[in-house]
């Protein structure tokens, strides 16, 4: 039990100006969301003597930090694309716009680029009219880029700019950069509000239950799981294999998997397995019911792939190819035993990362917006905004970005899908 968990958010100062808000029930400073779920840690912290973890409620404050008359914003999407960015910018613009009447609002084109001298990237204007539509587009109209650019360059711009208020639209890479911007900011002695929106499809950052286009892709990838398995079914001994995203995380694999009942072995990063055991329960399973869907996480079986500790721009390890090496092996495997397969490879990465979010994503990146906006309004800084318990929530960056968010193999999730898929519980 870690009895010093800091769920603090910082702010720039005393909130004095009433909010141009009005017949609205605005979030008490006592409104919190309790960390834990399980009653015996909640009453552990009581016995200790200590006060149970909690989160800041988000959402609009009776008092603002900023003179909304007076304040400029700025809007910066980084990182790899992902349905639900255009909505994000579109909530946050609007938001300041009819919530506050702010009415400088900037987008900073391709990244943490966008805020640095050395690349000449013009500021996009946004109003209200810029935004009208392009949440129904794929993509973000800002442009993104990846890896870390000059901290001292990108608040200088700010700086000089007169930005008071930094929108980052990203994941873990860009969370640790809006905190670098933070801390500079700090120790300059500017007031200037950072405000992270979590964006990762793999759904892997800590103390968010849930991040915009994790729904769209999940939705989408049990289309390719669904052609897999029309065509494992329509050939003898056929096999459908479909790759999915998830570096370090395989939660859109198992969500998927557990939406299509057609899944006969789900492969995380989280869980290994050896290529000997696993085709044995994949010819099992051939003689048994003559097809074969597998699902793949992008990060799972990188032990069985020769690293060769290259990153791309954002720090990363490139990954192994899992889908061509399982492709290729399973080939191998059943023509080395005589046994003629029929298999489909489908990886559908990049078309479910283009696409425009779905219905429930997109009104969830409404609400992320707004609710940056509120806390950016209330001064509140080095912080995103997160989602615990089906309530919004201000979470510390530094204490997000800390820790990976990871199915586990022993949890209720991994047993549903183990309990879904029938592959045997342990394949190493």
């Amino acid at each position: 039990m870690d009895f010093d968990l800091s769920l603090e958010v910082n702010t720039l100062g005393e909130c004095r100006i009433p909010s141009p808000m009005t017949d609205i029930e605005f979030v008490r400073e006592e409104d919190h969301v309790i960390y834990h779920h399980n009653l015996k840690d909640i009453e552990a912290f009581l016995k200790a003597g200590k006060e149970a973890p909690h989160f800041e409620m988000a959402g609009p404050r009776e008092k603002i930090y900023f003179d909304p008359s007076k304040l400029k914003c700025g809007i910066v999407t980084c990182g790899g694309i992902c349905p639900g960015l255009n909505d994000v910018i579109r909530a946050i613009v609007l938001g300041l716009y009819h919530n506050y009447g702010v009415k400088n609002v900037f987008g900073f084109r391709y990244g943490y680029e966008g805020l640095t001298y050395r690349h000449g990237h013009e500021p996009m204007e946004l109003t209200p009219d810029k935004v009208e539509d392009i949440h129904l587009k794929g993509g973000t109209i800002l442009g993104s880029s990846r890896g870390p650019q000059d901290v001292l360059e990108m608040v200088d711009t700010l700086e000089r700019m007169n930005v008071g208020m930094l929108f980052t639209i990203g994941g873990d890479g860009t969370l640790r950069g809006a905190q670098s911007i933070s801390e500079e900011i700090g120790r300059r002695g500017l007031k200037i509000s950072v405000i992270g929106i979590p964006k990762t499809i793999d759904n892997d950052i800590s103390c968010v239950e849930q991040s915009f286009g994790f729904e769209t892709a999940v939705s989408e990838a049990t289309e390719s799981i669904y052609s897999a398995h029309t065509e494992a079914a329509g050939a003898r001994n056929g096999i459908g294999l479909v790759k999915l995203m998830g570096r370090h995380s395989g939660f859109i694999a198992a969500f998927a998997s557990l939406a299509n009942n057609e899944v006969n072995f789900c492969l995380v990063p989280e869980v290994p397995f050896t290529l000997k055991v696993f085709m044995e329960a994949l010819k099992t399973r051939l003689e048994l019911r003559g097809h074969a869907v597998i699902v793949v996480g992008e990060g799972a079986g990188q032990d069985m792939m020769e690293q060769t500790g290259q990153q791309d721009a954002s720090g990363n390890i490139r990954l192994g190819d899992i889908g061509v090496l399982l492709r290729d092996e399973i080939k191998s495997f059943f023509k080395k035993n005589d046994i003629e397969v029929v298999l489909k490879y489908i990886d559908p990465s990049y078309t479910i990362r283009s696409l425009a979010a779905n219905p429930h994503d997109s009104s969830f990146c409404l609400l992320l917006g707004h609710n940056a906006v509120h806390a950016g309004m209330a001064g509140c800084t080095n912080m995103l905004i997160g989602f615990w318990k089906n309530q919004f929530t201000h979470v510390p960056i530094p204490l997000a970005v800390s820790t990976r968010k990871q199915i586990k193999p022993k949890g209720n999730l991994w047993r549903n899908v183990l309990t879904c898929t029938g592959q045997p519980r342990v394949m190493t």
